[in-house]
């Protein structure tokens, strides 16, 4: 039986290239940055060209580029590094209500220290209103933090329009962009964003491994203590045979984005296709023209989350539920809820496909057929 993986949006697999490129920086090239003599100068110099590539695919300045362990360190040095350093401004913080959990615990773990936090209502398309956000606006906002492209429905939130809105503000802009970066080009002088998460595995790279991009002039205390690592902004030797594979993720993922693009994007359509085709009973979660092209979030009326991901897997395909799985019982998935509300039958009826390195159209295609089938079977009176 042929397995197909489709679930990148929570991991990807390993470029080979990339594996190759790390390899060197763990076995001769295995020197401490800081350190003076060569061995340590040749990893030094591998850092600062890895800065340079990371720092060039964005328009930010290398200096700019702080490296993490990935998406959820740099949400959090954001998030909590920029609340304490601007506390003394105010102390109100503004995000959205189907941010990834690294946004939305530290935000909550904020709030437990004194911080007020506006979460902002989404529509059925997973958009949040500009006009709710102005109206959260205060003078004691001190961080906007929403994220570019969710994680379950891949919708797309109007990061232009929000830093405009921002730039008069005294408010820092941050935006998690672990599932948008390496498929939408992004400048972050054209968002005006002050600060941004990506994570390497997200885009064919390492795990343990990621950056926050921080403007020039952005206050964020540092959240770990120790070396001078990363300008005094996150102490601790730097991973760098991770940081490599960073590199190398970041420089694949450059020159191949629009295509990429285009072909997950005829990988989405086919699979509807096919759905349609099958005359299986189903609805697009979030908007499909003002969405990620890899994100595929699907209601299936009459079926259960638990039932489908286990037919799925019995039949080859790795999906998800976007929802976490514990103990023979599956939380709602806080993105559904706060779209469709609490009683909503889509938030226990909803299954995740995404995309990437590996699938094909002919995968798609039985993936689809698959899913019909199981759909039929499990909605059969």
């Amino acid at each position: 039986m042929e397995r197909i993986y489709l679930d990148h949006a929570a991991t990807s697999p390993m470029h080979p290239d990339i594996v190759e490129s790390m390899i060197p920086y763990m076995t001769e090239s295995f020197g401490n940055p800081s350190s003076i003599h060569y061995f340590g100068r040749r990893s030094r110099h591998a850092l600062d060209e890895a800065r340079q590539t990371i720092a060039d695919s964005i328009h930010a300045k290398p200096n700019e580029i702080v490296f993490t362990s990935g998406g959820t360190e740099s949400d959090n040095l954001a998030i909590i590094g920029s609340a304490l350093a601007m506390q003394s401004k105010g102390k109100h913080i503004i995000t959205s209500s189907i941010e990834h959990h690294a946004v939305l615990h530290t935000c909550q773990h904020l709030e437990k220290q004194g911080f007020s936090v506006t979460y902002l209502p989404v529509d059925e398309r997973g958009r949040i209103s500009l006009r709710d956000l102005e109206s959260a606006l205060t003078p004691e906002t001190i961080l906007v933090t929403i994220m570019f492209g969710n994680n379950e429905v891949g919708v797309i939130q109007p990061i232009e329009e929000i830093g405009n809105l921002l730039e008069s503000h005294q408010a820092l802009f941050h935006s998690d962009a672990v599932q948008a970066y390496g498929l939408l080009d992004i400048d972050v002088n054209k968002y005006k964003l002050d600060l941004m998460s990506v994570s390497a595995h997200k885009i064919n790279g390492p795990k343990g491994s990621g950056f926050l991009y921080m403007r020039d002039g952005s206050k964020v205390a540092p959240l770990l203590f120790g070396g001078e690592q990363e300008k005094k902004r996150r102490a601790g030797t730097e991973n760098v045979a991770g940081i490599i594979g960073l590199q190398a993720a970041v420089e694949l993922s450059k020159k191949s984005f629009a295509d990429r693009f285009e072909m997950y994007l005829d990988f989405k359509r086919t699979f509807l296709d096919v759905l349609v085709e099958e005359k299986v009973s189903f609805e697009v979660n979030g908007d499909v023209s003002n969405s990620l092209p890899h994100i595929l979030n699907i209601y299936f009326p009459g079926t259960n989350v638990e039932s489908m991901l286990v037919n799925l897997d019995l039949a080859g395909i790795a999906a998800s539920s976007g929802s976490a799985c514990t103990a023979g019982s599956i939380d709602p998935s806080h993105v559904l809820v706060a779209m469709f509300g609490k009683e909503s039958d889509r938030i226990t009826a909803s299954i995740r496909f995404s995309f990437g390195l590996g699938n094909d159209l002919e995968q798609i295609k039985m993936a689809a057929l698959e899913t019909a089938k199981i759909v039929k079977r499990l909605t059969k009176v």
